[in-house]
């Protein structure tokens, strides 16, 4: 199939989605994984929405956040999975040029929003841990209303750019991409013409966003850690600690797993095709199923509602 659409054109009308390529007879086992991985995804934070809705006591910026970051995923892993298991399981690989784009913008924005939900729940740990008693005036639900908005603008303005760009380029070698979805570079790389501003572009979201936010929650944690030592004994010091750990395992299975993807993705000319789209596509489904197992096991309230939430359904 492959090179029966490896022709001449400008404007291409579809794409094909190779899935990942060199592993095309194993699609329907890797299958498995990846619907596991988006159930699980799915269950997850709609049970972390639903917790929160339905406890008051969860009524706190922290929780309003995590909402935000369940919400999130969600819409990551629905714009990514349905059209990769299609792929998959029934070779459904072409694509519309218009809905490649779609969820490009999708895919990019989701990513920008992700970030800049974590960086601010790391101002809500610093806040709370280093000046806890203007916690609630400092973080009102207003103020956690406009950092959501904030956030939401910013992703979104960054990522239109992405397929802005890449729906100018002229595409007259191949609509063959060697992934199960678009992304922005994946894309530009089967134009025929000079993309170093879609390059360049690129790059610049990827300092804008995570290098910025990377360098904030740096920043925000330093702080706290500088705090946390200064408690005089180490139960309060542990106990104070375990208040942030869950938001900092989720921050560091997302941005060191993206980071590595994003930087193979650009100067790892030497590393296979099939293990390096493995690797990115894993990059972006693992926190979506990870971030609702790391702050259901990690925070107590959310724990204690969902065992009791089950408790009631047994009796």
């Amino acid at each position: 199939m492959a090179d029966s659409v490896a022709i001449n054109f400008t404007n291409p009308s579809t794409f094909i989605l190779l899935g990942i390529p060199g592993l095309e007879m194993d699609h329907v086992w890797i299958a498995i994984p990846f619907c596991t991985m988006y159930i699980i995804a799915i269950l997850g934070n709609f049970t972390i929405l639903f917790i929160v809705k339905r406890e008051p006591s969860l009524h706190k910026p922290m929780y309003y956040f995590l909402c935000m970051l369940a919400t999130t995923d969600l819409v990551l892993c629905t714009s990514i999975l349905p059209k990769t298991l299609a792929i998959f399981w029934f070779n459904s690989r072409e694509i519309d040029f218009s809905s490649c784009l779609t969820q490009m913008f999708f895919i990019h924005c989701s990513l920008a929003i992700e970030s800049g939900i974590f960086t601010a729940m790391a101002l809500d740990c610093y806040v709370a841990i280093c000046d806890p008693l203007r916690h609630s005036t400092i973080l009102t639900n207003d103020m956690v209303a406009k950092i959501g908005l904030a956030v939401l603008l910013r992703g979104a303005v960054l990522a239109l750019p992405c397929p802005l760009l890449a729906a100018q380029w002229p595409y007259c070698r191949t609509n063959v991409i060697p992934e199960p979805y678009c992304t922005h570079i994946a894309v530009v790389k089967l134009a025929c013409a000079d993309i170093r501003v879609s390059s360049y572009y690129g790059l610049f979201v990827l300092f804008c966003v995570n290098g910025l936010d990377v360098i904030f929650i740096v920043v925000s944690y330093t702080q706290i850690l500088r705090a946390i030592f200064r408690l005089p004994t180490k139960d309060a010091r542990l106990k104070t600690f375990g208040t942030c750990s869950s938001h900092l395992c989720a921050i560091l299975a997302f941005y060191i797993p993206g980071l590595f993807s994003s930087l193979m993705h650009r100067f790892g000319q030497n590393v296979a095709l099939h293990f390096h789209v493995l690797i990115s596509s894993l990059d972006l489904l693992m926190p979506p199923m990870l971030n609702p197992i790391i702050y259901g096991v990690r925070i107590k309230q959310i724990r204690g509602r969902l065992f009791r939430l089950f408790t009631q359904k047994l009796n």
